[in-house]
Protein backbone atom coordinates (compact mmCIF):
# COMPACT_ATOMS: atom_id res chain seq x y z
CA UNK A 1 0.00 0.00 0.00
CA UNK A 2 1.41 3.08 -0.96
CA UNK A 3 2.49 5.79 1.83
CA UNK A 4 -0.24 8.40 2.78
CA UNK A 5 1.09 9.86 5.95
CA UNK A 6 1.34 13.20 6.29
CA UNK A 7 4.98 13.75 6.33
CA UNK A 8 4.70 12.39 2.63
CA UNK A 9 3.34 15.17 0.79
CA UNK A 10 4.07 14.04 -2.84
CA UNK A 11 2.60 10.21 -1.96
CA UNK A 12 -0.50 12.03 -1.09
CA UNK A 13 -0.56 14.65 -3.94
CA UNK A 14 -0.63 11.30 -6.20
CA UNK A 15 -3.22 9.54 -4.49
CA UNK A 16 -5.39 12.30 -3.87
CA UNK A 17 -5.34 12.67 -8.10
CA UNK A 18 -5.68 9.45 -8.13
CA UNK A 19 -8.43 9.07 -6.59
CA UNK A 20 -10.34 12.03 -7.75
CA UNK A 21 -9.62 10.20 -11.01
CA UNK A 22 -10.90 7.25 -10.16
CA UNK A 23 -14.28 8.63 -8.49
CA UNK A 24 -14.89 10.70 -11.51
CA UNK A 25 -14.62 7.07 -13.54
CA UNK A 26 -16.88 5.82 -11.30
CA UNK A 27 -19.82 8.62 -11.34
CA UNK A 28 -18.90 8.83 -15.43
CA UNK A 29 -19.78 4.63 -15.92
CA UNK A 30 -22.57 4.48 -13.38
CA UNK A 31 -24.43 7.62 -14.81
CA UNK A 32 -23.76 6.38 -18.45
CA UNK A 33 -25.61 3.05 -17.12
CA UNK A 34 -28.11 4.78 -15.72
CA UNK A 35 -29.02 6.67 -18.54
CA UNK A 36 -28.94 3.46 -20.86
CA UNK A 37 -31.49 1.40 -18.65
CA UNK A 38 -33.37 4.68 -18.39
CA UNK A 39 -33.55 4.90 -22.00
CA UNK A 40 -34.33 0.83 -22.50
CA UNK A 41 -37.39 0.88 -20.01
CA UNK A 42 -38.55 4.14 -21.94
CA UNK A 43 -38.34 2.64 -25.18
CA UNK A 44 -39.91 -0.59 -23.80
CA UNK A 45 -42.72 1.29 -21.94
CA UNK A 46 -43.86 2.53 -25.66
CA UNK A 47 -43.62 -0.96 -27.22
CA UNK A 48 -45.66 -2.10 -24.31
CA UNK A 49 -48.26 1.41 -24.88
CA UNK A 50 -48.32 0.56 -28.57
CA UNK A 51 -48.87 -3.48 -28.06
CA UNK A 52 -51.56 -2.65 -25.67
CA UNK A 53 -53.32 0.16 -28.58
CA UNK A 54 -52.63 -2.56 -31.14
CA UNK A 55 -54.43 -5.58 -29.56
CA UNK A 56 -57.43 -2.89 -28.54
CA UNK A 57 -57.95 -1.89 -31.98
CA UNK A 58 -57.37 -5.60 -33.81
CA UNK A 59 -60.27 -6.73 -31.40
CA UNK A 60 -62.22 -3.97 -32.21
CA UNK A 61 -61.51 -4.45 -36.24
CA UNK A 62 -62.95 -0.57 -37.07
CA UNK A 63 -60.84 2.16 -38.50
CA UNK A 64 -62.63 4.20 -37.32
CA UNK A 65 -62.41 3.22 -33.86
CA UNK A 66 -58.98 3.38 -33.78
CA UNK A 67 -58.68 6.60 -34.88
CA UNK A 68 -61.14 7.96 -32.10
CA UNK A 69 -59.63 5.57 -29.34
CA UNK A 70 -56.35 7.31 -30.12
CA UNK A 71 -57.14 10.82 -30.60
CA UNK A 72 -59.27 10.36 -27.20
CA UNK A 73 -56.64 8.24 -25.70
CA UNK A 74 -53.43 10.80 -26.45
CA UNK A 75 -55.81 13.76 -24.99
CA UNK A 76 -55.77 11.95 -21.55
CA UNK A 77 -52.69 11.02 -21.67
CA UNK A 78 -50.79 14.50 -22.55
CA UNK A 79 -52.92 16.02 -19.48
CA UNK A 80 -51.14 14.01 -16.82
CA UNK A 81 -47.67 12.77 -18.47
CA UNK A 82 -46.55 15.80 -21.25
CA UNK A 83 -46.30 16.13 -24.77
CA UNK A 84 -44.52 12.69 -25.72
CA UNK A 85 -47.69 10.55 -25.67
CA UNK A 86 -49.54 13.22 -28.31
CA UNK A 87 -51.29 11.59 -31.38
CA UNK A 88 -48.83 11.62 -33.15
CA UNK A 89 -46.42 9.81 -30.99
CA UNK A 90 -48.94 6.99 -30.01
CA UNK A 91 -49.26 6.25 -33.39
CA UNK A 92 -45.21 6.15 -33.68
CA UNK A 93 -45.83 3.23 -30.33
CA UNK A 94 -47.88 1.17 -32.52
CA UNK A 95 -45.83 1.14 -35.35
CA UNK A 96 -42.80 -0.14 -33.57
CA UNK A 97 -44.99 -2.58 -31.53
CA UNK A 98 -46.69 -3.53 -35.41
CA UNK A 99 -42.70 -3.61 -36.93
CA UNK A 100 -41.09 -5.31 -34.10
CA UNK A 101 -43.89 -7.51 -32.61
CA UNK A 102 -40.54 -10.26 -31.35
CA UNK A 103 -40.25 -9.00 -27.82
CA UNK A 104 -36.65 -10.97 -27.54
CA UNK A 105 -35.78 -8.94 -30.77
CA UNK A 106 -37.25 -5.88 -28.84
CA UNK A 107 -35.45 -6.54 -25.54
CA UNK A 108 -31.64 -6.84 -27.75
CA UNK A 109 -32.74 -3.64 -29.66
CA UNK A 110 -33.69 -1.27 -26.83
CA UNK A 111 -30.35 -2.12 -24.98
CA UNK A 112 -28.43 -0.29 -27.50
CA UNK A 113 -30.46 1.99 -29.83
CA UNK A 114 -32.17 4.53 -28.13
CA UNK A 115 -36.27 5.94 -29.15
CA UNK A 116 -34.99 8.50 -31.35
CA UNK A 117 -33.02 5.55 -33.34
CA UNK A 118 -36.43 3.36 -33.21
CA UNK A 119 -38.10 6.65 -34.81
CA UNK A 120 -36.12 6.89 -37.78
CA UNK A 121 -36.38 3.34 -38.45
CA UNK A 122 -40.25 3.31 -38.50
CA UNK A 123 -39.75 5.76 -41.52
CA UNK A 124 -38.72 2.89 -43.39
CA UNK A 125 -40.82 1.04 -45.73
CA UNK A 126 -39.99 -3.01 -45.53
CA UNK A 127 -38.93 -5.35 -42.56
CA UNK A 128 -35.70 -6.08 -44.42
CA UNK A 129 -34.21 -2.09 -44.20
CA UNK A 130 -35.67 -1.50 -40.79
CA UNK A 131 -33.63 -5.17 -39.85
CA UNK A 132 -30.51 -3.77 -41.90
CA UNK A 133 -30.21 -0.39 -40.40
CA UNK A 134 -30.67 -1.59 -36.91
CA UNK A 135 -28.32 -3.84 -36.92
CA UNK A 136 -26.24 -1.55 -38.98
CA UNK A 137 -26.39 1.09 -36.40
CA UNK A 138 -25.64 -1.11 -33.10
CA UNK A 139 -22.45 -2.85 -35.04
CA UNK A 140 -20.79 0.52 -35.44
CA UNK A 141 -22.50 2.33 -32.78
CA UNK A 142 -24.33 5.15 -34.81
CA UNK A 143 -25.65 7.81 -32.77
CA UNK A 144 -28.93 9.28 -34.60
CA UNK A 145 -27.40 11.61 -36.86
CA UNK A 146 -25.08 9.33 -38.56
CA UNK A 147 -28.34 6.68 -38.82
CA UNK A 148 -30.33 9.20 -40.24
CA UNK A 149 -27.48 10.16 -42.91
CA UNK A 150 -26.77 6.45 -43.88
CA UNK A 151 -30.63 5.78 -44.33
CA UNK A 152 -30.65 9.22 -46.34
CA UNK A 153 -27.53 7.59 -48.49
CA UNK A 154 -29.72 4.91 -48.96
CA UNK A 155 -26.73 2.45 -47.91
CA UNK A 156 -29.32 -0.63 -47.51
CA UNK A 157 -30.29 0.12 -51.28
CA UNK A 158 -26.58 0.31 -52.15
CA UNK A 159 -26.12 -3.19 -51.01
CA UNK A 160 -28.93 -4.90 -52.61
CA UNK A 161 -27.42 -3.46 -55.69
CA UNK A 162 -24.07 -5.36 -55.26
CA UNK A 163 -26.23 -8.30 -54.00
CA UNK A 164 -28.07 -8.59 -57.21
CA UNK A 165 -24.55 -8.57 -59.15
CA UNK A 166 -23.87 -11.91 -57.19
CA UNK A 167 -24.67 -15.37 -58.63
CA UNK A 168 -25.72 -18.65 -56.37
CA UNK A 169 -21.92 -20.04 -57.13
CA UNK A 170 -20.53 -16.15 -56.14
CA UNK A 171 -17.54 -16.43 -54.23
CA UNK A 172 -17.44 -12.70 -53.28
CA UNK A 173 -19.82 -12.88 -49.68
CA UNK A 174 -23.43 -11.73 -49.94
CA UNK A 175 -24.00 -8.23 -47.99
CA UNK A 176 -20.34 -7.06 -47.94
CA UNK A 177 -20.02 -4.48 -50.45
CA UNK A 178 -22.12 -1.28 -51.64
CA UNK A 179 -22.73 -0.22 -55.54
CA UNK A 180 -22.24 2.34 -55.90
CA UNK A 181 -19.78 3.47 -53.30
CA UNK A 182 -20.43 7.68 -52.18
CA UNK A 183 -16.98 9.22 -51.81
CA UNK A 184 -18.14 12.34 -51.50
CA UNK A 185 -16.17 13.18 -48.15
CA UNK A 186 -13.29 13.38 -50.21
CA UNK A 187 -14.04 16.88 -52.02
CA UNK A 188 -12.49 15.77 -55.28
CA UNK A 189 -12.58 18.02 -58.13
CA UNK A 190 -12.79 17.42 -61.32
CA UNK A 191 -10.04 15.63 -63.88
CA UNK A 192 -8.42 14.18 -60.41
CA UNK A 193 -6.22 11.19 -61.39
CA UNK A 194 -5.48 7.69 -59.63
CA UNK A 195 -3.24 8.80 -56.94
CA UNK A 196 -4.99 11.62 -55.79
CA UNK A 197 -8.17 9.64 -55.47
CA UNK A 198 -5.64 7.23 -53.62
CA UNK A 199 -4.38 9.64 -51.67
CA UNK A 200 -7.80 11.09 -50.81
CA UNK A 201 -8.90 7.50 -49.35
CA UNK A 202 -5.38 7.52 -47.11
CA UNK A 203 -6.38 10.85 -45.98
CA UNK A 204 -10.08 9.76 -44.97
CA UNK A 205 -9.56 6.54 -44.07
CA UNK A 206 -12.01 6.05 -41.64
CA UNK A 207 -14.73 7.67 -43.94
CA UNK A 208 -13.62 5.34 -46.77
CA UNK A 209 -14.16 2.07 -44.21
CA UNK A 210 -17.56 3.16 -43.12
CA UNK A 211 -18.42 3.82 -46.92
CA UNK A 212 -16.67 0.92 -47.89
CA UNK A 213 -17.06 -2.12 -45.94
CA UNK A 214 -17.70 -3.19 -42.02
CA UNK A 215 -14.41 -4.58 -39.98
CA UNK A 216 -11.46 -3.10 -42.53
CA UNK A 217 -8.42 -2.48 -41.65
CA UNK A 218 -5.55 -1.47 -44.15
CA UNK A 219 -2.81 -3.69 -44.85
CA UNK A 220 -0.61 -1.51 -47.44
CA UNK A 221 -0.63 0.92 -49.91
CA UNK A 222 0.89 -0.01 -53.64
CA UNK A 223 1.25 -3.78 -52.61
CA UNK A 224 4.42 -4.89 -54.45
CA UNK A 225 4.12 -8.52 -56.04
CA UNK A 226 7.01 -9.84 -58.11
CA UNK A 227 6.42 -12.11 -60.77
CA UNK A 228 8.16 -13.30 -63.56
CA UNK A 229 11.19 -10.74 -61.87
CA UNK A 230 8.56 -7.70 -62.93
CA UNK A 231 6.89 -5.58 -60.05
CA UNK A 232 2.75 -5.88 -59.90
CA UNK A 233 1.27 -2.97 -58.18
CA UNK A 234 -1.80 -3.25 -56.16
CA UNK A 235 -3.73 -0.15 -55.19
CA UNK A 236 -4.46 -1.16 -51.59
CA UNK A 237 -4.69 -4.11 -49.61
CA UNK A 238 -6.77 -4.47 -46.49
CA UNK A 239 -8.13 -7.46 -44.22
CA UNK A 240 -11.37 -7.80 -42.96
CA UNK A 241 -11.98 -8.95 -39.34
CA UNK A 242 -15.43 -10.36 -40.02
CA UNK A 243 -14.57 -12.21 -43.16
CA UNK A 244 -11.09 -13.43 -42.26
CA UNK A 245 -9.80 -12.60 -45.77
CA UNK A 246 -8.07 -10.11 -47.47
CA UNK A 247 -9.31 -7.67 -49.34
CA UNK A 248 -7.59 -6.50 -53.28
CA UNK A 249 -8.94 -2.73 -53.83
CA UNK A 250 -7.75 -1.17 -57.58
CA UNK A 251 -8.80 1.94 -58.74
CA UNK A 252 -9.70 2.75 -61.87
CA UNK A 253 -10.72 6.50 -63.32
CA UNK A 254 -12.73 5.70 -66.41
CA UNK A 255 -14.95 3.03 -67.76
CA UNK A 256 -14.59 -0.80 -66.39
CA UNK A 257 -12.41 -2.63 -69.36
CA UNK A 258 -12.72 -6.95 -69.15
CA UNK A 259 -9.10 -6.47 -69.17
CA UNK A 260 -9.36 -5.13 -65.64
CA UNK A 261 -10.51 -8.94 -64.90
CA UNK A 262 -7.46 -10.39 -65.55
CA UNK A 263 -5.50 -7.69 -63.22
CA UNK A 264 -7.09 -8.72 -60.52
CA UNK A 265 -7.09 -12.39 -61.01
CA UNK A 266 -3.58 -12.07 -60.95
CA UNK A 267 -3.30 -10.09 -57.42
CA UNK A 268 -5.58 -12.86 -55.72
CA UNK A 269 -3.66 -15.68 -57.23
CA UNK A 270 -0.54 -14.39 -55.81
CA UNK A 271 -2.17 -12.85 -52.60
CA UNK A 272 -3.80 -16.60 -52.17
CA UNK A 273 -0.61 -18.65 -52.46
CA UNK A 274 1.90 -16.22 -50.54
CA UNK A 275 0.14 -14.21 -47.95
CA UNK A 276 -3.36 -15.83 -47.38
CA UNK A 277 -2.66 -17.45 -44.08
CA UNK A 278 -3.58 -21.06 -42.81
CA UNK A 279 -6.69 -20.13 -40.84
CA UNK A 280 -7.98 -17.40 -43.54
CA UNK A 281 -10.45 -17.53 -46.44
CA UNK A 282 -9.73 -16.75 -50.01
CA UNK A 283 -9.09 -13.69 -50.80
CA UNK A 284 -11.60 -11.34 -52.78
CA UNK A 285 -11.11 -8.47 -54.76
CA UNK A 286 -13.12 -4.91 -55.64
CA UNK A 287 -12.39 -2.79 -58.92
CA UNK A 288 -13.62 0.88 -57.98
CA UNK A 289 -14.51 2.26 -61.59
CA UNK A 290 -15.94 5.54 -62.87
CA UNK A 291 -18.38 3.56 -64.56
CA UNK A 292 -19.24 0.34 -64.04
CA UNK A 293 -20.67 -1.64 -67.41
CA UNK A 294 -23.11 -3.86 -65.31
CA UNK A 295 -24.44 -6.03 -68.56
CA UNK A 296 -20.56 -6.35 -69.09
CA UNK A 297 -19.54 -7.80 -65.51
CA UNK A 298 -22.52 -10.16 -65.69
CA UNK A 299 -21.49 -11.69 -68.72
CA UNK A 300 -17.64 -12.70 -67.42
CA UNK A 301 -19.57 -13.80 -64.20
CA UNK A 302 -16.63 -12.20 -62.04
CA UNK A 303 -18.00 -12.97 -58.75
CA UNK A 304 -17.58 -16.37 -59.41
CA UNK A 305 -13.13 -15.58 -59.39
CA UNK A 306 -13.71 -13.93 -56.11
CA UNK A 307 -14.16 -10.06 -57.48
CA UNK A 308 -16.65 -7.53 -57.42
CA UNK A 309 -16.91 -4.32 -59.34
CA UNK A 310 -18.64 -0.87 -58.05
CA UNK A 311 -18.75 2.37 -58.83
CA UNK A 312 -17.73 5.50 -57.32
CA UNK A 313 -19.74 8.54 -56.82
CA UNK A 314 -17.15 11.18 -55.79
CA UNK A 315 -20.56 13.40 -55.62
CA UNK A 316 -23.65 12.92 -53.99
CA UNK A 317 -26.14 14.02 -56.26
CA UNK A 318 -29.46 15.95 -54.95
CA UNK A 319 -31.57 14.20 -53.38
CA UNK A 320 -34.48 13.95 -56.00
CA UNK A 321 -31.92 12.91 -58.92
CA UNK A 322 -30.08 10.24 -56.16
CA UNK A 323 -33.17 8.12 -55.22
CA UNK A 324 -34.14 8.37 -59.30
CA UNK A 325 -31.02 7.29 -60.10
CA UNK A 326 -30.77 4.35 -57.30
CA UNK A 327 -34.58 3.34 -58.29
CA UNK A 328 -33.31 3.12 -61.87
CA UNK A 329 -30.28 0.76 -61.36
CA UNK A 330 -32.07 -1.12 -59.00
CA UNK A 331 -34.51 -2.06 -61.67
CA UNK A 332 -32.40 -2.72 -64.66
CA UNK A 333 -30.20 -5.73 -61.62
CA UNK A 334 -33.47 -6.92 -61.47
CA UNK A 335 -34.06 -7.14 -64.63
CA UNK A 336 -30.58 -9.29 -65.39
CA UNK A 337 -31.51 -11.02 -62.53
CA UNK A 338 -34.71 -12.38 -64.20
CA UNK A 339 -32.89 -13.23 -67.45
CA UNK A 340 -30.55 -15.40 -65.67
CA UNK A 341 -33.26 -17.17 -64.08
CA UNK A 342 -34.37 -18.07 -67.44
CA UNK A 343 -30.84 -18.90 -68.53
CA UNK A 344 -30.39 -23.20 -68.67
CA UNK A 345 -28.86 -24.38 -65.54
CA UNK A 346 -25.03 -24.52 -66.36
CA UNK A 347 -23.85 -25.34 -62.73
CA UNK A 348 -22.60 -28.90 -64.22
CA UNK A 349 -20.98 -27.49 -67.18
CA UNK A 350 -17.55 -26.20 -66.60
CA UNK A 351 -16.35 -23.18 -68.79
CA UNK A 352 -12.60 -23.08 -69.46
CA UNK A 353 -12.08 -19.16 -70.14
CA UNK A 354 -8.52 -17.35 -70.14
CA UNK A 355 -8.95 -14.64 -68.35
CA UNK A 356 -5.73 -12.96 -69.50
CA UNK A 357 -7.16 -12.02 -72.95
CA UNK A 358 -7.26 -8.63 -72.64
CA UNK A 359 -10.71 -8.25 -74.83
CA UNK A 360 -10.74 -4.75 -76.54
CA UNK A 361 -13.23 -2.34 -75.64
CA UNK A 362 -14.27 0.31 -78.41
CA UNK A 363 -13.08 2.89 -76.41
CA UNK A 364 -9.37 1.18 -77.44
CA UNK A 365 -9.32 0.91 -80.73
Amino acid sequence: MKDITPGSKRSADADENTVFDNISKIIETRKHKAATHANQELTMMFWEIGRYINSVILENKRAEYGKQIVSKLSSQLVIRYGKSFNAHNLRRMMRFAEFFNDLKIVSEITTQLSWTHIVELLRLKTDEARSYYAKDAIDRNYGTIELRRQISRKAFERREIANLGLSEGSSVPFNVFKDPCILDMFGLKDNFLEADLEKAIIKELESFILEFGHGLALVERQKRMIIDGEDVILDLLFFSRSMKRLVAVELKLGRFKAAHMGQMLLYLKWLNRYERQEWGEAPIGMILCATADREKIELLEMDKSGIAVAEYWTHLPPKAEFEKKIRTIIAEAKERLERRKLLPDSKNVRKEIDYFIEVKDAEDE
